[in-house]
């Protein structure tokens, strides 16, 4: 089944004036009235305040600080709402009113009050049900349903609009229990023709008023303008006003929010964020909120050095960051006990967790985590961040705090790939499902503040929602799902939104497949699995500058330009020394081949160890091209030098720079004398 997104931009919609006849006077705007029942303020709820406020409708919440009796949406029930309703009605004494009666937790508005009751009033009833296109909760009923002759034929009790005097006669009846089902006493009126005809009920069968989702999403797609997004029917080819994310529908959930991404601002001109939003700007960095980052280390993984290094460059106070660390991986205690005596002083507190002498596992150090920051007063956010994440963004806490969300994760992407840390829509079974707006997400042509279903590797969390709403301490915990699926389906099950923001690029994630732990530096083997990572490490920053024609030429077709990094340098020197297999006898120079050749020379050849294709790799990523530009018709597969017929040389050659000549035919050369030390020459025979 298609899945489905919803795009519903606050703050930058232009609106066509609908000019109102004679015969619609008596349908203004002011004189509809939207009740619905919210005996908590979920997300959802808030959310749909907004957009009620957005088009400028009048609301009445019904049931506020009440206790909830109606069951949930797996089973029949609703009761309660009827009976509010009822309650709420009987205190109404206009005539001419119009109500509209609606769920608020998974419900928004497309479009304002001039169009709904327009197409009220096109209807020709005096009360419009919405309608769905399966029959719930009784099946047994489906052959009294009258006959449409096209669209949905089963009444929705999520939804209706009509005139006060016919809705009060339609809930006048109404003796149940908060308990019973709100659906079947509507229905039961509805497939009754004598009471259908005497309160004069119709279904919006074709979702002209009302969208209900459930059973309906491949009919469902969003209509995209330059200023506005709708969400259309095309079965019906119909704008539905009202859109409900009612039933299990693509989730085992009853609210729209965790399978519809929602977004707040929008590239197109606006620059209007979210009401609730708090800037730092301006604030002393002690009142800076505390935030408790956690670390995870759940397996091995490439450059923990690189991700320490940019905790570091992470621009917020450290007096007012709390780090809570779980290292799984022995491998990696080295960094981590490295960072912590160099720079764990300078933060508000830390403390680490495995891998010797610790039971906790992967899960419940997550808990154990979140549970920390819940159980500390000071702490107002927790920032779960994993291992391999690597945050270009020095600002992202910063980013995210402002953001006032209950949970919200900044989009990262696996470099080349479609691959991110978000799910726009989950499968019937609760797994991954490709939203509509997904791929135009995670490539930046919509950006926004999205409400999604799924989140990983690196999100804020407000305390305050951790002492609230998830205050179990095994949210991370399931007998069925991984830990980062069982967080989000506690999340979802308690009515709070996850977010992701694309508004600004925060950074990607590494793989981690494949990674190697035999070698010293294991993190040179990575140019396959984390190219973009091997380049910032250990290609020079001014590689780039030799295909902008800025090489030297010490000597007549001898070229001269940085290619490795310092770190690179010492890497390959160390990771030679740490083999120590060197070839021939005692000598100043130490020589790392890339490949065989018949010359008496102290040297480790790449393939001593296991490095010969990631040699190759990095000879035809960063040397062929440079190759192929300076040589005209040359195309590849893949100290000190003194050239002898140019009586030239090149002393004192620069760390981690190449030279690059035409070889013995034209270039003949030798190595010049080391005076003192010992010169590691990296040297590899590139063959046409």
């Amino acid at each position: 089944m298609k899945s489905l997104s919803l795009w519903v931009v606050w703050g930058c919609f232009c609106f066509a004036h609908l000019t109102l006849t004679n015969s619609e006077e008596h349908n203004a705007p002011e004189d509809l009235l939207v009740l619905t029942v919210a005996t908590t303020e979920t997300d959802g709820f808030k959310r749909f305040l907004r957009s009620a406020k957005h088009f400028n409708y009048t609301v009445k919440v019904l049931g506020r600080g009440e206790k909830w009796q109606g069951g949930d949406y797996m089973t029949p029930g609703g009761g309660q709402r009827i009976r509010l309703l009822k309650e709420a009605l009987e205190e109404m004494k206009e005539q001419e009113k119009t109500v509209l009666f609606i769920d608020s937790y998974d419900v928004v508005f497309a479009s304002g009050p001039k169009e709904l009751l327009k197409k009220f009033q096109q209807a020709g009833h005096r009360v419009v049900f919405s309608s769905e296109t399966l029959i719930w909760p009784d099946r047994h009923l489906e052959d009294k349903h009258p006959h449409v002759r096209e669209g949905n034929r089963f009444l929705g009790a999520g939804g209706f609009i009509g005139y006060l005097p016919n809705v009060k006669e339609m809930v006048a009846d109404w003796a149940g229990e908060d308990h019973d089902s709100d659906q079947l006493f509507f229905t039961k009126i509805y497939i009754n023709s004598e009471k259908r005809k005497s309160i004069n009920i119709t279904l919006d069968s074709k979702c002209r008023l009302f969208q209900n989702l459930n059973g309906a999403l491949d009919e469902v797609v969003l209509k995209f303008e330059d200023s506005r997004v709708r969400a259309r029917n095309v079965m019906y080819d119909t704008l539905p006003v009202v859109v409900h994310g009612n039933g299990p529908t693509k989730l085992q959930v009853n609210y729209l929010g965790n399978y519809i991404p929602m977004v707040w601002t929008f590239e197109s001109g606006c620059t209007v964020c979210h009401q609730d939003q708090r800037p730092l700007a301006g604030i002393q960095e002690s009142a800076f909120p505390l935030v408790m980052i956690g670390i995870f280390i759940q397996q091995p993984t490439p450059f923990v050095t690189v991700f320490f290094e940019r905790l570091l460059t992470l621009q917020y106070p450290k007096n007012r960051l709390q780090l809570f660390i779980y290292n799984q991986e022995s491998h990696h205690t080295k960094q981590v006990d490295s960072f912590l005596t160099s720079h764990g002083g300078l933060y508000h507190s830390m403390k680490v967790v495995g891998p010797a002498g610790d039971d906790t596992d992967s899960v419940s150090s997550r808990n154990l985590g979140l549970d920390m920051c819940r159980q500390d007063k000071e702490c107002e956010y927790f920032f779960s961040l994993d291992v391999e994440v690597v945050l270009k963004n020095k600002d992202t806490l910063k980013i995210l705090i402002e953001q006032n969300l209950p949970i919200v994760a900044p989009m990262i992407t696996r470099a080349g790939r479609l691959w991110s840390n978000f799910w726009g829509a989950l499968s019937a079974e609760g797994f991954y499902a490709r939203s509509e707006d997904y791929v135009d997400i995670v490539q930046g042509r919509r950006v926004g503040v999205w409400n999604v279903p799924y989140i990983s590797n690196v999100y804020l969390v407000k305390a305050d929602v951790l002492r609230s709403e998830l205050t179990e301490y095994g949210v991370f915990s399931s007998d069925t799902q991984d830990a980062d699926m069982a967080f989000c389906s506690s999340v979802r099950s308690q009515g709070v939104f996850m977010y992701v923001t694309n508004m600004h690029s925060f950074g990607r994630i590494m793989s981690v497949e494949n990674y190697q732990t035999q070698h010293l530096h294991n993190d040179l083997w990575q140019i396959f699995e984390n190219p973009v990572d091997f380049e910032e490490r250990y290609i020079h920053e001014n590689y780039s500058l030799i295909m902008q024609d800025k090489i030297e030429t010490p000597c007549p077709d001898v070229y001269w330009f940085p290619l490795f990094t310092d770190v690179a340098c010492d890497h390959f020197v160390e990771e030679m020394e740490h083999y120590g297999k060197w070839s021939g006898g005692g000598g100043a120079d130490k020589r790392i081949q890339g490949g065989y050749e018949n010359v008496p020379t102290i040297d480790i050849h790449m393939n001593q160890v296991g490095y010969a294709g990631e040699w190759h790799k990095m000879l035809l990523d960063y040397v062929a091209p440079l190759t192929e530009k300076i040589f005209p018709g040359y195309y590849t597969k893949g100290g000190g030098c003194r050239f002898i017929r140019y009586n030239c040389s090149v002393e004192a050659p620069r760390k981690g720079w190449a030279l690059m000549h035409p070889g013995r035919l034209t270039h003949y050369h030798e190595g010049l004398r080391t005076t003192g030390g010992v010169r590691y020459i990296a040297i590899s025979f590139l063959d046409p």
